[in-house]
């Protein structure tokens, strides 16, 4: 089945990464690629711990894209598609495979949706959570799941910055 986690609030990598645990508490295989994301966020150190989680490499540092030159960009745009692509072959042997933000890469041009898209067609025997704001079409009509975090109230908006452990 094939699990969207989306909106425009907190809680889409979190849900995400819950069910990734519970697959993988059960013993299934997990890969897991987040899209322009370093490797600084908690979840990443726990879950390369576990044995038959697979997680995709990031950089130790990663720029918003708004703050990119057009070199970075196309860079940036390079690597996205590498690790979709690696992604989705090692996907080909795993129970579940998330795919942590992968609409802000979509969305930003730097990853392709048609090979996301062949690999929701053809192999339905794998589960896939697919998070991120404003999700296509196309991944909105094959989803099972549709689940999306609305914003009522975030300490951001009275300027408090991303915590360690919390929103990282």
């Amino acid at each position: 089945m094939i699990h969207l986690y989306c909106g425009a609030s907190k809680g889409k990598t979190t849900a995400a990464m819950g069910l990734a645990l519970r697959a993988a508490g059960h013993g299934e295989r997990v890969v897991i690629a987040q899209f322009l994301k370093s490797g600084n966020s908690g979840e990443r150190k726990i879950l390369a711990a576990l044995p038959n989680v697979t997680l995709m490499p990031v950089p130790d540092a990663m720029k918003f894209t708004f703050r990119m030159t057009e070199e970075e960009k196309k860079e940036e745009g390079e690597r996205q598609t590498r690790l979709l692509t690696d992604t989705l072959r090692e996907g080909e042997k795993a129970k579940l495979v998330v795919l942590d933000e992968l609409c802000a890469a979509l969305n930003a041009g730097m990853a392709p949706l048609a090979p996301v898209l062949a690999f929701l067609d053809g192999h339905k025997e794998t589960e896939v959570v697919i998070t991120g704001r404003n999700p296509p079409q196309e991944l909105v009509d094959r989803a099972d799941y549709i689940t999306e975090m609305v914003k009522r109230r975030h300490p951001f908006d009275q300027g408090l910055p991303a915590r360690k452990g919390v929103e990282w």
